[in-house]
């Protein structure tokens, strides 16, 4: 059995949020920590750019006048509000058992995790399959209106959202489970021709995306979804984990990550 560290961090912003995904990364690959599950949120609500995504696609005034972060992942996939959710991470190196084979091999494993998850708080989850194996092609901004290959949804409603990145150093995925709230909200900080057309993608938006509470008809915590997480990680993967913390060096590298990375314009606004 493969013992794994189990992080659950305080909610943070935007930029220390993805430092901390990227150092841990690092740390794994010097061989200083173990793969690791992170549980975590955000504080204050962030909207998160693919890696490839044009920062014009947002509307900075709209997004300060709500007092909202931005940030760039470097996972690819379209923007996500993070707010109201549960997001997750995981990292490790690319020959871990779950971890090892190809993008969708190990999309798939961590895919019935996490269906078996959300199965535990009482939600009717499905893995969805595209039919060519592929994801599905999406030009919207929005990360949240296609389900893409092995994502889950709930009678057809995408309700988790992974991206992952394969690196030298190894494999990041993460991903929101949204517990509560309007998904449409992400439209009102994007950029839309006229005011129709954002009205109209919030409506596609919440025909096609979901959160727990929608889904479920009962509120779960933050807590009750990440002792969810743990139950099924273990459970489907045949891991264990251990609780642990940040070490000095991963917390050091996070700070150099947030200033000279995250937080940096030059990685942010990229167009």
């Amino acid at each position: 059995m493969s013992i794994w560290r189990l992080l659950c961090t305080p909610p943070a912003t935007g930029a220390w949020n993805m430092a901390v995904d990227e150092s841990i990364l690092e740390s794994i690959f010097r061989g200083e920590s173990k793969p690791t599950l992170r549980l975590y949120s955000w504080n204050p609500p962030c909207l998160s750019l693919g890696h490839a995504q044009p920062f014009r696609d947002v509307d900075v005034e709209r997004l300060r006048t709500r007092g909202w972060d931005v940030v760039r992942r470097v996972t690819g996939g379209r923007a996500i509000l993070h707010t109201d959710e549960l997001t997750y991470s995981v990292a490790g190196p690319a020959d871990e058992p779950v971890l090892s084979g190809g993008v969708l091999e190990s999309y798939n494993r961590l895919a019935k995790a996490l269906s078996y998850a959300v199965r535990s708080l009482n939600v009717p989850v499905e893995v969805k399959e595209s039919e060519d194996g592929h994801s599905q092609q999406n030009l919207n901004p929005v990360c949240f209106e296609v389900p893409s290959t092995y994502e889950i949804t709930v009678n057809g409603k995408k309700l988790i959202g992974s991206a992952q990145a394969r690196r030298k150093e190894g494999v990041l995925q993460h991903g929101s489970l949204p517990l509560t709230g309007d998904l449409s909200r992400i439209c009102d900080v994007l950029v839309f021709e006229n005011e129709s057309k954002r009205q109209n993608a919030k409506e596609r938006l919440l025909a096609r995306a979901t959160t727990v509470r929608s889904a479920h008809g009962v509120e779960s915590s933050w807590e009750q979804a990440a002792r969810a997480f743990v139950y099924g990680f273990e459970a489907e993967l045949g891991i264990r984990f251990e609780n642990g913390e940040l070490s000095d060096s991963e917390l050091r590298r996070v700070e150099e990550l947030v200033s000279e990375k995250y937080a940096h314009l030059s990685w942010t606004e990229r167009n």
